[in-house]
C-alpha cells in the first residue's frame, strides 16, 4: 500500500508552473495575485487535496489563530447561540475555536484557564465560574487577552460583555404589574451568579417602584439545577415543586416570573393539576425565549436575550485586545426584548 504524502503548496505550485510565494498568497488573500491565477490557484489546491497546516502557520505568523471560549453549560440554548455567532465570527477574522466546559466547577474553571494557556490561544471568551476568578487575570496578563461573557466579575481588571439583566427583570416585572398584578413572586435559580443577582434586583426595583410589599420575601429559590450533572438542561421539576406548594398554599399570587423559560414548564403542569391557568388565574412571565416559549399552551411571556450581539461585539472587543488595544476595562451590558405573549394577557383563556 503506497503511503499517503500531505500535499504542499510547492505541490500545487508544480502543478501550475507558478512560485511557492504566488500559491501561498493566493490561498492567504494577499493582494498582487489576479483573480484568474487565485481561482486557478485555489481549485486545483481543491483537486489536489490541499490542507493548510495550522501548526507551520502559527510558527510563521507567530499566532496560533485561535480562539478559546470557556462556558459553563453547553445545554443552555443561549449558550448554544453565543458559541455559533463567536465561531463565525472568528472565523471571518481567520481564527479556529477551541472550545472547554466547565460545568460549574471552580476545578474546571482554573484547569480551563491553564489549557487555554498551555495550548497558546490568541485570545480567551469567558463565562466564569463565579467564586474565584483570579486565574483569568493571570492569564490575561500573561499575554493572553480575556473577555468576560455574561457574568461579570467588577473585581478582575478584564473587559466584560453581557446582558442588561437588571433592566431586563425590571420592564418584565413592570409589564405584569400594569396587566393588573398587584402580588407577584419571582422563581430563581440559587447560583451565586451576576445574572441571578441582577435579576433578582431588578424584580425587586419594580415592586418598590409600583409601592407593592409582600407579607414574606417574594423571591423563592429553586434549590438546584441539572442534579445529575451540570452540563445537563435546567430541571423543571424543582421549579414544579415549588410550584405545587404555592398553588397549594390557598394564597395564589396574581403574577409568577421565573428565572429561566424552563422553570416555567414547572409552573405551567402545577396549575393544569390544580385545575388552574394562565392567564386567567395567574400571569406567568418567563425568560430566555427558549425555542419552545412560542409552542406552550398559552405561549409564554418572555425575554428575548440578545446571544448574537454578545457574540459579535465579544469578539470584536477581544480582536481589538489582541491587537493592543490599551484603556480601561469596558463594561458593556445589552438590551433584551421583551416578548408579550398570551400567558400575561388579561382577559385571554388559554385554548380548550
Amino acid at each position: 500500500m503506497m503511503e499517503s504524502r500531505r500535499v504542499t503548496l510547492k505541490d500545487i505550485a508544480k502543478s501550475l508552473g507558478v512560485s511557492v510565494n504566488t500559491v501561498s498568497r493566493a490561498l492567504t488573500g494577499k493582494d498582487s495575485v489576479g483573480e484568474d491565477t487565485r481561482t486557478r490557484i485555489k481549485e486545483e489546491a481543491r483537486r489536489l487535496g490541499y490542507v493548510p497546516n495550522s501548526m507551520a502557520r502559527s510558527l510563521v505568523l507567530g499566532s496560533a489563530m485561535t480562539l478559546g471560549l470557556v462556558i459553563t453549560n453547553p445545554s443552555n440554548p443561549f449558550y448554544a447561540r453565543l458559541i455559533s455567532t463567536i465561531e463565525q465570527r472568528g472565523r471571518v477574522h481567520g481564527y479556529s475555536l477551541m472550545l472547554l466546559v466547565t460545568e460549574e466547577s471552580q476545578d474546571g474553571d482554573e484547569a480551563a484557564a491553564e489549557t487555554l494557556l498551555r495550548w497558546g490561544v490568541d485570545g480567551a471568551l469567558v463565562v466564569p465560574v463565579q467564586s474565584d476568578g483570579e486565574h483569568w487575570d493571570r492569564l490575561d496578563e500573561s499575554g493572553v487577552p480575556v473577555v468576560c461573557l455574561n457574568r461579570d466579575f467588577p473585581a478582575l481588571e478584564l473587559d466584560f460583555i453581557g446582558v442588561d439583566y437588571d433592566n431586563a427583570a425590571y420592564e418584565a416585572t413592570r409589564h405584569l404589574i400594569d396587566g393588573g398584578a398587584r402580588s407577584l413572586c419571582l422563581l430563581e435559580e440559587d447560583l451565586p451568579i451576576s445574572p441571578v443577582a441582577d435579576r433578582t434586583a431588578g424584580f425587586r426595583r419594580a415592586l418598590a417602584d409600583a409601592g407593592l410589599g409582600a407579607a414574606g420575601d417574594p423571591v423563592l429559590s429553586v434549590p438546584t439545577r441539572r442534579q445529575e450533572s451540570l452540563a445537563l438542561p435546567w430541571d423543571p421539576g424543582d421549579a414544579y415543586r415549588i410550584a405545587q406548594d404555592i398553588v397549594s398554599g390557598g394564597d395564589l399570587p396574581d403574577a409568577i416570573m421565573v428565572g429561566n423559560d424552563y422553570f416555567a414548564l414547572g409552573v405551567y403542569r402545577a396549575l393544569n393539576e390544580a385545575g388552574l391557568s394562565a392567564p386567567r388565574d395567574v400571569l406567568v412571565g418567563g425568560f430566555g425565549d427558549h425555542p419552545f416559549a412560542a409552542y406552550l399552551s398559552p405561549p409564554l411571556t418572555t425575554v428575548r436575550l440578545p446571544a448574537a450581539d454578545i457574540g459579535t461585539t465579544a469578539v470584536d472587543v477581544l480582536l481589538r485586545r489582541m491587537k493592543g488595544s490599551a484603556g480601561q476595562p469596558e463594561k458593556r451590558r445589552l438590551p433584551s426584548e421583551l416578548v408579550v405573549r398570551a400567558s400575561s394577557r388579561t382577559g385571554e383563556s388559554p385554548p380548550t
